[in-house]
């Protein structure tokens, strides 16, 4: 059996300009950058791409990247956390919302969103209830530092904080076909 990777192509990246493999859904995360920075004002500054989690699972280290992070005010106060996937975007919902009650331990991302590009499910991080459906749904920078004027920031509860991380490290397993696997 051979050691070699799949060959793959290469696209220049839209936020950060830089030349990055075009495996799995990069095209799509392509595509949600772009309609963030073009449809609801957010600039490039305000996106943070495959940023890393970490997180101890089961006694055990576990990393693992969040696709797509908004920041508000220059990063100091993160928005939303988005999953771009491939296939079938329900099937994320459960991964993203994990992801964004992890991230930090000080606070949940308030909004978690799911996408192809083409459409998205926007879900309200802290109940986990679906706030929204298509790209119009997702928050423009005007709408979110609104939003984080009247929502208070709070810590995923310690007492779910294990399960919640089995619950992400599951569906994260399933992302073979990523940039960070390369």
């Amino acid at each position: 059996m051979s050691d070699t990777l799949k060959p793959y192509t290469m696209i220049t990246d839209f936020v950060t300009g830089k030349e990055i493999p075009n495996i799995g859904a990069e095209e799509n995360r392509q595509a949600v950058a772009h309609f963030l920075v073009e449809e609801k004002e957010y600039l490039k500054e305000d996106l943070d791409l495959d940023i890393d989690i970490e997180m101890m699972v089961a006694g055990e280290a576990y990393r693992s990247q969040i696709d797509l992070m908004v920041s508000i005010d220059r990063g100091a106060t993160r928005f939303m956390a988005i999953k771009c996937a491939a296939g079938s975007l329900g099937s994320r919902e459960r991964e993203i919302l994990a992801g964004a009650r992890l991230f930090d331990e000080n606070y949940q991302i308030p909004i978690s969103v799911v996408s192809d590009g083409k459409t998205a499910i926007v879900l309200d991080t802290v109940s986990g209830k679906k706030i929204g459906e298509g790209l119009e749904a997702i928050p423009s920078k005007k709408e979110a530092i609104e939003r984080l004027k009247s929502i208070e920031l709070i810590p995923f509860p310690k007492e779910r904080l294990e399960r919640e991380r089995l619950i992400f490290r599951a569906y994260d397993n399933q992302n073979v076909n990523v940039q960070r696997n390369v």
